[in-house]
């Protein structure tokens, strides 16, 4: 099994970056797992303290249950990945069964921070883009997807996001193989690495 690794910060493009990715790759050879599945459960919180969270700090991740999850894929069976809301602040009780595939791309902000997920990675990747063009695309999405309003999003960006960023996630981009520019100048890149994962499928 071949694991990949995409990180980046929030808005920059990881979403596109994997779907170039596993587009024109076989089918059902490639799985993605995403680190929002992983935050942990605050079901013993209330809401408005959930609210409260640091969502961009590692100590948010259930980073113990990704791990666990990676192994078992690698052992060739299948997981139970848990199903996030972003609405509730919280895990639904719904989980998305998730089969080994040749190919697992895991992708999310914090993924390189932790060491021994960063070490079961064979390709990293971090998808840089301007600060100011993620801050558009995290309004538009909080926005439209998530019923945030402008002031809370702003708030968040400036009091964790942004600071977070700083502290933890672009120091992450030592660690990475490839560096992609989320820009229409990536196609080099993403095709590079398309052209490893078709020789390990090979």
């Amino acid at each position: 099994m071949l694991i990949i690794g995409i990180a980046g910060g929030t808005g920059c493009g990881k979403t596109t970056v994997v779907n170039q990715i596993i587009d024109q790759l076989p089918e059902n050879e490639v799985g993605v797992i995403s680190q929002d599945s992983y935050y942990k459960d605050t079901s013993h919180l209330s809401y408005d303290d959930r609210t409260k969270i640091n969502f961009d700090h590692p100590r948010a991740i259930d980073f113990d249950l990704l791990v666990s999850h990676l192994k078992t894929l690698r052992e060739g069976k299948p997981v139970h990945q848990p199903v996030y809301s972003f609405v509730k602040h919280n895990r639904t009780s719904d989980t998305i069964l998730t089969n080994p595939r040749k190919v697992m791309i895991v992708e999310g902000i914090l993924i390189l921070t932790h060491a021994e997920i960063r070490d079961m990675f064979d390709i990293k990747i971090f998808v840089h883009a301007d600060s100011d063009e993620r801050l558009i695309r995290r309004l538009k999405r909080d926005i439209n997807e998530r019923g945030r309003d402008l002031d809370e999003v702003l708030t968040r960006y400036q009091t964790t996001l942004k600071p977070m960023h700083q502290q933890f996630i672009e120091p992450t981009k030592e660690y990475a193989d490839i560096i992609i520019p989320n820009n229409k100048y990536n196609t080099v890149a993403v095709d590079i690495v398309r052209t490893i994962i078709n020789e390990k499928l090979a």
